[in-house]
């Protein structure tokens, strides 16, 4: 296995690449421990995909650009050294050539490796290869207390590499990750599976992630979306050698509006494995349509450069800064509206309950799903008896749905603050599920850290931010500092 001081290739000795690397990462603990004592730490990126949006600060951001690119690739055991900020659109333009991918690639082209890891993403392979953190081999980790440490699963700062996810930035930043990854066909063969009700839906769900097959065909690849009560439908994919024709989500036609097209016996779809790892990315699912990008008059006069979720992000972070749609809404009468961007998990025996609750409480649609397990054996807990990833504490022989749901809700007289976030923490709280914490939170600090596991968080706080440099996780991403 080639180590980070190897090359990967018949020559040995440090490649360029990491040359540069371990010079950027002494500039940036130097740059770190220079920011003025209790100054928030921020990190200058062009990007994000949080949905947290923070008041601006004068503080001077941490420069991480040297960060984001692909160090090496062994095609041999299929390992890739990579960036903390690197793109997932970097980091699948950089392995398939190699005819290698991520074990699983977040649905969105700039979400980070370093982003998905620490604050947790999912796709349609999850239900095999689990959460982006389960193919990492090793971390190398900026610490809040300003010391660089590598962490791997079983070395001496185990405790932070498994508390690492869905500690987002509060712990430390992650500047070099080593991870797996696993040889792809070139293109992807797609059948979408019509369910006229959620628990049917649910039942065929957790069949088909059992088997990893359906009706004699493998299956690599599952996710879904409700369009209503009555109306769902499961995706399922596998790789291909051949391909008769493939289609184009990136120009005038819309990958969601083709699931209801290509349902039923007929010959399915095909895409390219890079198009079907970004067919979400362009629409941003289905949330292009609150821009008018849909319209049929519209559709051609937008560029594809910029049919594109981080375009659309910068213009929703647009309007939250402007007020833009309340003021319009306040204007022409319309009632106020309740932002409701979430992802949540519950178990697949839960989903259904979930799905009857959300149509008949909150209402929005689509709503996306995708079923996830955990990689790690079904015996992983660490010595104490705590789950192996401890601040998102799931089950490791159980099969999760994620749903998601990202748009705005009408408000009623008197309704409490947040009231449909609150409905939705609630009712995931008792369906015994999580939540992501990406997007806004509501909860209680008593809530927050029996979900989230506060006794862990703590610990692992004292360890490696024992001045607490960086905000805590409930400061960040309930209070919004």
């Amino acid at each position: 296995m080639a180590t980070p001081q190897q090359d990967t290739g018949s020559v040995t000795g440090q490649r360029p690449g990491l040359a540069a690397h371990i010079a950027a990462v002494q500039r940036l603990r130097r740059e770190y421990r220079a920011l003025p004592e209790g100054a928030p730490v921020r990190l200058a990126k062009p990007t994000s995909n949080l949905f947290r949006f923070r008041e601006p600060t004068t503080a001077p951001p941490l420069d991480v650009s040297a960060f984001s690119g692909v160090i090496s690739i062994d095609p041999v055991e299929r390992l890739a050294d990579v960036g903390g900020m690197t793109t997932y659109e970097e980091l699948v333009a950089a392995t398939l050539p190699h005819g290698l991918m991520p074990l699983v690639v977040p649905q969105l082209r700039t979400i980070t490796l370093g982003g998905a890891v620490t604050g947790l993403g999912i796709e349609s392979s999850s239900f095999r290869n689990g959460l982006p953190h389960e193919s990492v081999q090793e971390m190398e980790i900026l610490t809040g207390g300003g010391d660089v440490v590598t962490a791997t699963r079983d070395n001496e700062h185990a405790d932070l590499f498994h508390g690492f996810p869905n500690s987002y930035g509060t712990l430390g930043y992650s500047l070099r990750l080593r991870i797996e990854l696993e040889p792809v066909s070139p293109y992807v063969h797609l059948r979408h599976l019509r369910f006229h009700d959620a628990a049917e839906a649910m039942d065929a769900l957790a069949r088909i992630c059992a088997d990893a097959e359906h009706d004699g065909q493998p299956v690599d690849f599952v996710d879904g979306v409700a369009f209503g009560p009555d109306e769902l439908y499961l995706s399922l994919a596998r790789f291909t050698d051949q391909a008769p024709w493939t289609s184009d989500y990136t120009g005038t036609d819309i990958y969601y509006r083709s699931i209801r097209r290509h349902a039923g016996n007929g010959p399915g779809d095909y895409l390219t494995i890079h198009d079907y790892l970004w067919r979400w990315d362009t629409d941003w699912f289905w949330c292009s349509r609150a821009f008018g990008t849909q319209h049929p008059l519209v559709r051609p006069l937008w560029p594809r450069s910029l049919k594109r979720s981080d375009v659309y992000r910068r213009l929703v972070a647009w309007d939250r800064r402007t007020d833009f749609s309340r003021l319009l809404n306040h204007y022409r009468g319309r009632r106020p509206q309740e932002p409701l961007i979430q992802d949540i998990e519950v178990g697949v025996e839960r989903g259904a309950e979930f799905l009857e609750f959300f149509h008949s409480e909150i209402g929005m649609s689509p709503v996306w799903m995708c079923p996830l397990r955990l990689r790690e054996p079904r015996s992983s807990r660490t010595a104490e008896g705590e789950h192996v990833w401890p601040l998102y504490p799931l089950d490791n022989d159980r099969l999760y749905v994620n749903f998601g749901f990202w748009g705005l809700v009408d408000m009623l007289p008197r309704q409490r603050r947040a009231h449909h976030n609150r409905l939705v923490e609630e009712e995931v709280a008792r369906l015994g599920g999580h939540k992501s914490l990406y997007s806004d939170s509501f909860y209680t600090e008593d809530e927050f850290w029996r979900l989230y596991n506060g006794p862990v968080y703590s610990r692992l706080k004292e360890s490696y931010d024992p001045g607490g440099r960086l905000l805590d996780l409930y400061a960040k991403c309930v209070r919004n500092r």
